[in-house]
């Protein structure tokens, strides 16, 4: 990625190479990576386990949030599936799941299982509380498992998932482990399966939070990761009716099979901004 960027203290990078060399060194300095990890959940420890807390005190964009990912789950399960997911068991990986907002809000409503993974214990331990309670009556749709592992050391079981759940999450991985992560996880899918990517979007290049270790990347960024990772956009779609002050976020589908067509919304220009829903 040549584009420069900048971090949240105003700070210029000339590209991102220069960015992850501070940050994580050269190729075999494990140790100083691992201190980037730790030191991501370690902000994410200190925070209360709520929707308001993992949404980075924006819990009011809770409902639009689901609103828009609901319209495009829906038009990627008609389209994928031919409106034969109904009469299909399916099974859903929400990853980075925090206190089970989408799970609850969304995914349970639309798939027979989800498993949720987060390696921020007390919000785990939240989402099961929240989920057991409220459906613990339903044999068709629940929370299954419970994966306390970040995503750079998962890998799913191979072929159990019908769709790959990715939100406000995949900013805290470098680069190297986005591509290694993506190719582990292609072996969770089922055949006709797919990843949905939401993410925050950064103008041109990336900006670096200091605070919570992560990066948003742009546009150009992402699918220069995908290509990395041998995944096809199927679809993207913007997300609306956020606050102005916060980074635009985007909804990615990708497979790994190549789509007949690409459909895409168009957004509107917005700067780097240090609002970002974590």
């Amino acid at each position: 990625m040549e584009a420069g960027g900048s971090d949240s203290d105003g700070r210029e990078f000339k590209n991102a190479q220069e960015m992850w060399r501070e940050q994580i060194g050269d190729e075999g300095e494990a140790d100083k990576k691992t201190q980037w990890y730790r030191d991501g959940v370690a902000y994410w420890e200190g925070v209360e386990a709520s929707v308001d807390g993992v949404l980075g005190g924006y819990g009011q964009v809770n409902d639009a949030d689901i609103k828009g990912s609901e319209a495009f789950l829906n038009t990627l399960l008609h389209e994928r599936f031919d409106g034969a997911g109904r009469n299909q068991h399916l099974v859903a990986l929400d990853c980075g799941s925090g206190v089970g907002r989408i799970t609850k809000n969304l995914l349970i409503r639309y798939f027979n299982e989800v498993d949720l993974l987060e390696p921020v214990s007390h919000f785990l331990d939240a989402a099961r509380e929240s989920l057991s309670q409220e459906y613990v009556a339903s044999n068709m749709h629940k929370a299954t498992n419970f994966y306390c592992v970040p995503l750079q050391e998962f890998t799913p079981d191979a072929g159990r998932y019908d769709v790959i759940w990715i939100q406000w999450c995949i900013g805290h991985l470098t680069d190297d482990d986005f591509v290694s992560f993506f190719k582990r996880a292609k072996v969770g899918l089922k055949p006709g399966g797919f990843f949905v990517l939401k993410e925050n979007i950064a103008r041109n290049g990336f900006v670096l939070d200091n605070e919570d270790r992560s990066i948003t990347r742009s546009e150009l960024y992402f699918k220069d990761l995908f290509r990395q990772c041998g995944l096809h956009l199927y679809k993207i779609k913007d997300q609306k009716g956020l606050p102005e002050e916060l980074f635009a976020v985007k909804m990615y589908a990708l497979t790994t099979d190549v789509p007949k067509k690409v459909y895409k919304t168009r957004s509107k220009a917005q700067t780097n901004r240090p609002g970002i829903i974590k």
